[in-house]
Order: structure tokens, then C-alpha cells, then sequence
């Protein structure tokens, strides 16, 4: 029973059979783990999450930025951006069904067993894995109880910018959305910068991709994510795995096997948008 793990999706719906096809990948046997991103700036974005929805238990899926924007469109009265490309879910006549599914999808997923961790954009060096996991299920039960609509109306924004454990409400469930979903650099003390979206090379002084920080103390799995498809798959870290190649972008969707740490790719079709 092998178990899977791919990157941002997107509403590729075409890579991602293709890249099933690739892997062989059967329900009834084998197990998936997806980093999120399952829709948006891409075509299909029906298509991709009936497969995924169709798949039962055998997949397990984190709670991406584009994730949460749809969840925030539909049930926090957000008006779609210029670039998305949502309307097919939005429209379709399960979207009430899909809202729901989101809503008790994961922000955070480990396996002892296995040795690896997943999430969407990371886990701040400031944490500990326990801790992170605490911080997680707090935000679930936010979007999984009665007051969702608030949270998904007040979910954007940049502040705060970091964490303190005396964060209260709104605040505090919107920086550990903000971590788990959106971070890419940090400084020592945790703080997040959301201007920077580009390559490693680039960056600003005093900043540093997140995985960098990250130590034995955070946690000893293996760390998967997405998000950051300018990273191209490498974060030079043998135990952090970035799984985002930029499918949405032109590039690939890829798959890691975590029995064997085998990795397999399809080519993109053609870039579908802007995938930030």
C-alpha cells in the first residue's frame, strides 16, 4: 500500500490524471496525500475535486491559500479576484457540497510511521511540532463550527505579523492561517514578510526562506509543502520537500513516493495563470 504525495494542483485537472495514470495510483489500494492548492488559476478545478472527493479515505488533503479563498468567497462573502479562475465551483451545483468537504479538510497532517509532515506553506521555527499541531486543530474547529462565516469574512490581512501566545480571536486564528498557509520568508524571531514571492536569490536583507530555520527542535520528520513554486523543488534540505513545480505555471506537477522517496512528474500542458 504506497503512499503519494503531490504538489499544488491548481485546477489542472489533466496533469493530475495524467500524473495518477503515471503513478498507477488505485483507491482501493494505495493511499494520497495532497499539499493543498487543489484549485484555482487553472481550468478544471470541478474535475479535480470530485476525483479527490471520489477517492474516500485514500487521500488526505491540507488546506491550501486558494483552498481557503474559495471557502472564503462562498461562505464569507468575498468577491472573487481578477485572476481567479473559480466560477466552474462556484457555479457547479455541488459547490454547497464541496464548501462543506473544504471545511473538514486538515491545516497540518503527520505520520509517525511514515516520517513526514504536510502542510501547505510551513511550520514556523518558533514552533514545535506539538505545538503546531495544537495551533492547527484550533483553526479547524474555527472552520468547522458555527461561526466559520466570521472567520472566513476576517481571514485576510497581514497583521499580525507574528506570533505571541497571548493572541486572542481573530487575531490569533489569522496569523496561524497565515503560517500554515502562506508563509515563504521570516526573519529570526518569526516575523513574516508577504512581499516577497520570487527566488531565494532575491530576497531581502534579514529575511530567510523558513525552512532554513527550521530545527531538530521544530520537529525530526520529514517536512512536505507547497505553495512556493519559485522554488522550483529545491529547498537544499534533505528532510524539508518542496512538492509545488509550478504545474499552474507551465512547468510540472509532481508526486513523491514516501516509502521509497521515488519522485515522478508530468510535463504541464500549457501555464494556466498566476499561481501566488
Amino acid at each position: 500500500m504506497p503512499t503519494y504525495a503531490i504538489g499544488d494542483i491548481q485546477g489542472c485537472y489533466e496533469e493530475f490524471a495524467a500524473l495518477l495514470d503515471l503513478i498507477d495510483f488505485r483507491s482501493d489500494r494505495d493511499r494520497l496525500w495532497l499539499v493543498g492548492d487543489l484549485i484555482n488559476r487553472g481550468p478544471d478545478n470541478v474535475s479535480v475535486i470530485r476525483r479527490v472527493m471520489e477517492m474516500g479515505d485514500a487521500a488526505v488533503t491540507v488546506l491550501g491559500n486558494h483552498d481557503l479563498h474559495f471557502l472564503a468567497i462562498h461562505r464569507g462573502g468575498h468577491r472573487p479576484n481578477r485572476a481567479d479562475t473559480l466560477q466552474d465551483l462556484l457555479d457547479w451545483k455541488r459547490a454547497d457540497l464541496v464548501s462543506d468537504w473544504l471545511r473538514y479538510r486538515l491545516m497540518l497532517h503527520g505520520d509517525a510511521g511514515l516520517g513526514y509532515l504536510m502542510v501547505h506553506a510551513g511550520i514556523p521555527h518558533i514552533w514545535s511540532e506539538d505545538q503546531a499541531s495544537v495551533l492547527a486543530r484550533e483553526v479547524e474547529e474555527v472552520i468547522r463550527g458555527p461561526g466559520c462565516e466570521k472567520y472566513f469574512r476576517e481571514m485576510y490581512g497581514n497583521e499580525p505579523d507574528h506570533w505571541r501566545d497571548d493572541w486572542e480571536g481573530m487575531s490569533r486564528w489569522r496569523i496561524i492561517t497565515n503560517y500554515l498557509t502562506r508563509m515563504r520568508l521570516v526573519d529570526v524571531d518569526g516575523r513574516l514578510d508577504f512581499s516577497h514571492k520570487g527566488a531565494l536569490q532575491d530576497a531581502p536583507a534579514g529575511l530567510l526562506p523558513w525552512f532554513e530555520l527550521v530545527t531538530d527542535r521544530t520537529t525530526h520528520k520529514k517536512i512536505l509543502f507547497g505553495h512556493w513554486a519559485a522554488l522550483e523543488g529545491q529547498t537544499g534540505r534533505d528532510r524539508i520537500v518542496a512538492l509545488d513545480t509550478g504545474c499552474v505555471w507551465g512547468r510540472s506537477l509532481t508526486a513523491l513516493c514516501l516509502d521509497d522517496g521515488s519522485f515522478y512528474s508530468v510535463p504541464a500542458l500549457k501555464p494556466s495563470g498566476n499561481a501566488s
